[in-house]
């Protein structure tokens, strides 16, 4: 059905349509990506923003192209060291999500591993991480989404696994995204996601008013996995980057 109404989008975001909750019947991918904010069932359920003081300076102009840009890197070095494709066992024609995909290298990897008849999709909230994900990423089974994590457009049960690189600690309620991420998984489903944890410098963000920025303790991760049902749960910390991993029965 899909393929017969937007014959002239891209592969992989027509394929992405398919697996929307609530699929826009005008999507609007004129920049290359699927944009999809503020299109949601009723006003109502927009989640709660981060307004915090470093959230109001990654905002600006500056702050933004800064924090682009220390995005970008941070995932390129993260991914090239230590990042799970393999334990994530995407299987041949398998569907991956890359939440929080900054420029698309990741998302990019999860499609390799995928497979051509897989589809990888990453979801960002900046226009121009995506932009930049678009320009170098995009392909028949790589798309990208603007949307917002802690309410991920996609039905439940969607992805056979799911990964998040340094993007929990940006958010007001991170255990609300970890939800939507158990939600959308498939069950036998893998998810790993990296975080910061609570060093020196966590503990010194932390006495900022609204600061909007979150630090993590060894095991609140872990923890909150295992709350939402999430099983074979395994952390793993490195200096200040711990990778946390688990699997939905």
């Amino acid at each position: 059905m899909t393929d017969q109404l937007h014959t002239d989008l891209p592969r992989a975001l027509r394929r992405a349509l398919d697996l929307l909750a609530y699929p826009p019947d005008h999507p609007d991918v004129s920049l290359g990506y699927l944009d999809l904010l503020g299109h949601l069932p009723a006003a109502d359920l927009a989640p709660e923003k981060n307004t915090g003081a470093i959230q109001a300076a990654w905002a600006s102009g500056l702050g933004s192209m800064l924090y682009d840009n220390a995005q970008a890197l941070a995932r390129k070095v993260v991914s090239a060291w230590q990042l799970p494709i393999e334990w994530l066992s995407i299987p041949a024609g398998g569907v991956a999500l890359d939440v929080g995909s900054g420029p698309g290298n990741v998302t990019a990897a999860l499609a390799r591993a995928a497979g051509a008849e897989g589809l990888a999709l990453g979801v960002d909230i900046s226009e121009p991480m995506l932009a930049r994900a678009v320009s170098a990423a995009a392909a028949d089974n790589v798309g990208f989404l603007r949307a917002d994590a802690q309410q991920l457009p996609f039905r439940n049960e969607m992805f056979d696994a799911v990964i998040s690189l340094a993007v929990l600690q940006l958010i007001p309620n991170p255990t609300t995204t970890v939800a939507e991420i158990v939600r959308v998984l498939k069950p036998g489903g893998r998810v790993a996601i990296m975080v910061p944890t609570a060093g020196l410098g966590g503990q010194l963000l932390r006495r900022l008013p609204n600061g909007g920025v979150n630090f993590f303790s060894e095991d609140d991760l872990g923890d909150t996995f295992e709350e939402l049902g999430l099983v074979g749960v395994r952390a793993k910390t490195l200096g200040n980057i711990q990778w946390v991993r688990a699997r939905k029965p």
